[in-house]
């Protein structure tokens, strides 16, 4: 079947012609900002949140076990955020994601095996549930469960491009009480996964930022990861470990329409815990680019050691979907590690954006070829709460990897 005669597609994009003309009517908006503050600007009396996405998602790989899976999906957050009184504020917010038509895939929820997995069930939860206090000068702590996303998530991400997101039982308090400088720390208990699965850990942290003006920002962490569940997937003891890194990251303005980009990182990691297997690995991430006349470059390698008997680099909380490749091939490190040489071309015209991607991956000595793939990313945001966006993947397998497309369209608003 064509995937254009498909009846989930023209719903996304009936309902994409909708929004695009919906926002023209700006007295419109502003009076649903304006409901959803109590009729109070300030919001004195709190405000109510809402964040709806509809998802039309295909994933069609040369498996010849699997079938072709097709999932559209509805995914509603809502959620009160309290007014601050004397330093403290609250949030409680509710997570729902519905099938919106007939789903044919491996939600790894509905016991759809024969499907590829896209992992998107239908399922209701408590997402966030946060008290916060901000009377102690240049600090904020936040106990309970929230969103917790460090850098750029490749360690602890909430994985905010599905359709329900990971978030975590947790503390965290964040200072900026010295100069140029921010300092994360925390502990996460439990974490409620994408598929809306609660597991049992132990997760202290901590995360340092300096900025350098017009420079860039040197980060500086540390996470010990115990984790309890002896099951399978990334949560269980095999993933407990303690890893130690730094990064430096920036912009720097060579003329006035020219900037060069540019990403140094390092980690190491070595068991913890419970972890049966006793083991060293090691992070590397270079990346340089420019950014001229509208346009963005960059080129650049990933790299996570593999290191015998089974055992990898691993980061089990990382929004993993925006590192190596959109096709989701390498969610967890292959036993021999992986090397991502890749490249990235990012535009915008008309407030439209635009990018285009491409992955060659390898183990780490770089003998072993596993593939390569190429991403493409359209995206237009109306107004300030209305968007829509496609993408699509397709990941050219090889040693024993099979071919894969992935094709998502996606409209939604978030007030």
């Amino acid at each position: 079947m064509s995937l254009y005669k498909c009846t989930p597609l023209k719903s996304v994009i009936a309902l994409a012609l909708l929004f695009s003309h919906t926002v023209i009517a700006d007295p419109i908006t502003e009076s649903i900002e304006n409901a959803l503050k109590f009729g109070q600007k300030d919001a004195k009396f709190g405000q109510i949140k809402f964040d709806l996405r509809y998802r039309y998602e295909n994933d069609n790989s040369n498996n010849p076990v699997k079938k072709v899976g097709n999932s559209s999906t509805v995914r509603l957050r809502l959620g009160y955020l309290s007014p601050e009184f004397y330093g403290l504020q609250a949030y409680a917010e509710y997570e729902t994601n519905q099938d919106f038509g007939a789903n044919t895939n491996n939600s790894l929820r509905n016991g759809h095996t024969e499907f590829e997995i896209i992992a998107d069930p239908q399922e209701h939860e408590l997402n966030q549930l946060w008290l916060s206090y901000q009377g102690i000068a240049d600090t904020e702590i936040k106990i309970g469960r929230q969103r917790i996303a460090l850098g750029n998530k490749r360690f602890i991400g909430n994985v905010g491009f599905r359709q329900l997101e990971q978030t975590y039982d947790s503390i965290l308090i964040t200072n900026k009480s010295l100069e140029n400088t921010t300092i994360k720390v925390g502990y996460i208990a439990k974490a409620q996964t994408i598929i809306s699965t609660v597991n049992s850990m132990q997760v202290p942290f901590i995360n340092i930022e300096y900025n350098f003006k017009d420079i860039g920002t040197f980060t500086g962490y540390s996470y010990w990861i115990d984790i309890n569940s002896a099951t399978g997937g990334p949560y269980n003891q095999g993933s407990s470990n303690q890893t130690y890194g730094v990064s430096f990251q920036g912009k720097r303005k060579l003329t006035d329409d020219i900037s060069g980009l540019y990403r140094l990182e390092y980690a190491y990691q070595k068991d913890y815990a419970d972890n049966p297997t006793q083991y060293e690995a090691d992070y590397y991430h270079l990346m340089g680019g420019i950014s001229a006349f509208n346009f963005t470059a960059k080129a650049g390698f990933e790299q996570l050691d593999g290191v015998g008997s089974g055992k990898t680099f691993d980061t089990p909380f990382a929004t993993a979907h925006a590192f190596n490749g959109w096709s989701d091939q390498f969610l967890t490190t292959p036993t021999d590690g992986l090397r991502d040489v890749y490249t990235s071309l990012e535009t915008k015209i008309e407030g439209v954006k635009l990018l285009g991607a491409y992955h060659k991956f390898t183990d780490d000595t770089s003998s072993i070829n596993y593939g390569d793939e190429w991403n493409f990313f359209i995206h237009k945001k109306f107004a300030k709460h209305y968007w829509i966006s496609a993408k699509y993947a397709y990941f050219n397998g090889d040693n024993g990897r099979f071919d894969t497309q992935n094709f998502w369209l996606s409209t939604g608003m978030s007030f």
